[in-house]
């Protein structure tokens, strides 16, 4: 046997090591470490900005708050837990200084009446879009009634349309089963226009990350995410490919330039800015917001840098944060999600995590702050927002 420095200590009685080195504390040998059981600690020391609350008032155009009740139930029907968290959650964006967020999946009907009667338990705190009624897409005069519906959302109180992914990769023409129904499925067009006549942004979500289309295998950058939740996968099967599926809304908001589109997760395609600068280029009506997906932008600080330059007017802060929703640490609804927004937007950090999390929740690296100036995160954090909703500006 060669006689290499890692040989010599292991012929050596334990009781000959230092403490640090027996056999107990050494590295498992090659191959042998479980990959759920690497968590690499860094040996960096760079400097740390931990930012506590943002440095200006914070739209957030993206949460699912009213998720506190549960499905269709308002303050007044919601236990006294329901209550008590949120009323937490609003000592928390006190805190953060956000004021006013956005319950994108307000639902419909008697539904969406509920959420902003409960909601409004806390003034001005919180606002709720509507959401198509993909059930009905079937019965006769359909797009008609859609229209109008969107209508009556808006006297009830709705700030704006939320579309779930589910169009384009759940709706189905037969319920479960036929052919999946297209994002710019022509059905949708009186929808989309009443949207526009009525100042209601439309906050779309489509397709998903790109590592979601791809096999889940060694080469998936999002193993980790995709073991922990195999059904988000949407490679094979009779799924759109992902460029189809961004093809289909693209096509959607090109068709109706008075309706304005706010493109969520960075229109969703945020592995590659230069596309999306693209479409902000070619598609004057079009926004996009970042809720969750500081893990993407971060680690691409310059270029995520320049583009928040570029289109400085047109980028909204959203988060997608969710009540108790510990599975996806990236959107629980806590401080310490927001503060890490916070940090990535403030300052130039290095190499810090993305979520409050021991275990990467998306991939396994780590994100850089981008350092905007003032006149940047003022705009991005409100005042971007404000304008979309008719709001005073800051």
């Amino acid at each position: 046997m060669k006689p290499t420095r890692r040989n010599l200590l292991r012929s050596l009685p334990a009781a000959a090591l230092p403490a640090a080195v027996t056999a107990a504390q050494q590295p498992a040998p090659a191959g042998k470490l479980a990959l759920d059981d690497f968590q690499p600690k860094s040996m960096l020391v760079v400097p740390e900005h931990k930012v506590a609350k943002a440095r200006y008032p914070i739209i957030d155009v993206h949460t699912h708050v009213g998720g506190v009740f549960g499905r269709g139930r308002s303050a007044a029907q919601a236990p006294q837990k329901s209550a008590a968290e949120l009323a937490q959650i609003v000592l928390w964006m006190d805190e953060l200084n956000v004021r006013t967020m956005l319950n994108l999946t307000g639902g419909n009907g008697e539904t969406l009446a509920r959420y902003i009667a409960g909601l409004k338990v806390h003034p001005g705190r919180f606002l709720s879009a509507t959401e198509p009624s993909w059930e009905k897409i079937r019965e006769p005069g359909y797009a008609a009634w859609q229209a109008e519906e969107i209508k009556r959302a808006k006297q009830a109180g709705a700030i704006g349309v939320k579309v779930l992914k589910n169009l384009g990769l759940v709706v189905r023409e037969n319920g479960r089963e036929g052919p999946l129904v297209k994002v710019d499925d022509t059905r949708f067009d009186p929808m989309w226009d009443a949207a526009g006549k009525l100042g209601l942004p439309v906050f779309i979500h489509t397709a998903d990350p790109d590592a979601f289309f791809t096999p889940i295998d060694r080469f998936n950058e999002r193993w980790d995410e995709l073991g922990n939740h195999p059904n988000w996968s949407f490679y094979g099967k009779d799924y759109p490919t992902k460029p189809e599926l961004l093809a289909q809304r693209n096509r959607v908001i090109e068709r109706h330039p008075k309706t304005t589109f706010v493109c969520l997760h960075v229109a969703n395609h945020p592995e590659n800015l230069d596309e999306v600068t693209a479409w902000l280029k070619r598609y004057p009506n079009m926004h996009v917001e970042i809720g969750a997906r500081i893990g993407e932008l971060g680690r691409q600080p310059r270029r995520a840098r320049r583009f928040f330059e570029e289109f400085e007017d047109r980028i909204l802060f959203g988060t997608d944060a969710t009540p108790n929703g510990k599975s996806v640490p990236q959107q629980d609804l806590t401080p310490a999600m927001y503060q890490c927004y916070f940090r990535f937007l403030e300052t130039e950090d290095e190499y810090f995590d993305y979520a409050p999390s021991a275990v990467p929740p998306q991939g396994r690296w780590r994100i850089y702050g981008i350092g905007l100036p003032d006149r940047i995160l003022k705009k991005v954090y409100y005042n971007n927002a404000a304008r979309l909703l008719g709001f005073k500006l800051i």
